[in-house]
């Protein structure tokens, strides 16, 4: 697993840095083709990898996997890895796909002022922008519901049946599919369900806002240009549902000891995925409103402003940030110790 992740990053970030930057590719009206592009699309993976739906089936799945494990058998820490693989295949292509459709337009939209060039900038963002936020408030309905119960905790109460509801209702695609994850019985099985999960409106507006990150002109761009963006994006998201996947080994095993590890550990994460997609989504509709609006000034304008490419290093930034708050609090605010005096399962 390790050797595969380290050649996605050798391959994208080589080419990237190797071919692509060196050529200063002109992208139009957002520039020259830089490393914050590069930058963007491996961020992009890693913050797919926080989505509800990836955690949810890795947790499901690494999950029963264990609880059905016997004596001598190794242990799952392959079912991230496996996930994301099923993931990046669909990814890929998807991404294969649009630069190949693309550059069959490209005599079409290579005035920046064409109405093609307008509408699908406008669609694209604003499709990308509104289904973030669908899945940010869906995710925070969740998230309220889990804090409901670490709450209940302080008072002597939980409940696993009504914490474990609330983690099946993670993510749009986890509530179509999530019963695919209890046929597993092996790690690899889940590779069909990554692919199926890749499928998903989510993926698809993700693939398209990498694509046409760098606007119009990157429709001109060589083939290596574009196609270092998906094999970026899945380097970030195979690295980190591999770590979750190897994490969910130990995290179950520490957090079954212990309720409100478990309940903790939950939080944080949906907290993370919640954040990331509210955050990306309220540039992209903004950024919309603005263009549509004619606004030049104020908050919206500052808003609007924000390349998604700086926006990238702001979400590694963000993972950083919310784990060691998270660690913190856990530690200095003394959390298992308080809350889970006195702990009753209601179940």
């Amino acid at each position: 697993m390790g050797g595969f992740i380290v050649l996605l990053h050798v391959i994208g970030f080589g080419v990237l840095f190797a071919f692509v930057v060196p050529a200063r590719f002109d992208l139009g009206e957002s520039g020259i083709y830089t490393v914050g592009i590069g930058v963007l699309a491996y961020t992009f993976g890693l913050r797919h990898a926080f989505d509800a739906d990836h955690i949810a089936a890795v947790d499901n799945t690494t999950r029963k996997l264990l609880t059905d494990r016997v004596d001598g058998e190794r242990h799952p820490l392959s079912v991230g890895f496996w996930f994301s693989l099923g993931h990046s295949t669909i990814v890929f292509l998807l991404t294969f796909l649009l630069s190949v459709g693309v550059r069959a337009l490209a005599g079409q939209v290579e005035d920046d002022s064409s109405e093609l060039h307008s509408i699908t900038g406008i669609i694209g963002a604003s499709v990308s922008g509104v289904f973030l936020w669908v899945i940010g408030v869906i995710n925070l309905v969740v998230l309220a519901g889990i804090v409901a119960i670490f709450r209940r905790m302080r008072r002597g109460d939980f409940d696993e049946r009504e914490l474990e509801e609330q983690l099946n209702n993670r993510g749009l695609m986890n509530r179509f599919l999530g019963g695919l994850t209890r046929s597993i019985t092996k790690p690899w099985q889940i590779y069909p369900v990554g692919v199926l999960f890749g499928l998903g409106f989510d993926t698809a507006t993700e693939v398209g806002l990498l694509v046409l990150a760098g606007g119009a002109a990157a429709f001109n761009l060589p083939f290596y240009a574009i196609l270092v963006l998906p094999i970026l994006f899945a380097g970030g998201m195979c690295l980190m549902d591999t770590v979750d996947g190897i994490f969910m080994n130990f995290a179950y095993g520490w957090a079954f000891a212990k309720p409100v590890r478990k309940v903790f550990y939950n939080i944080t994460i949906t907290a993370i995925s919640v954040a990331v997609a509210l955050i990306i989504g309220t540039i992209e509709l903004v950024s919309v409103i603005v263009d549509q609006a004619g606004i030049s000034s104020g908050p919206l304008a500052a808003i609007a402003s924000i390349p998604l490419d700086y926006a990238g290093y702001g979400i590694v930034a963000l993972f950083f940030i919310s784990w060691l708050v998270a660690l913190a609090v856990w530690r200095l605010g003394r959390v298992e110790e308080k809350w889970s005096t006195h702990l009753r399962d209601a179940a």
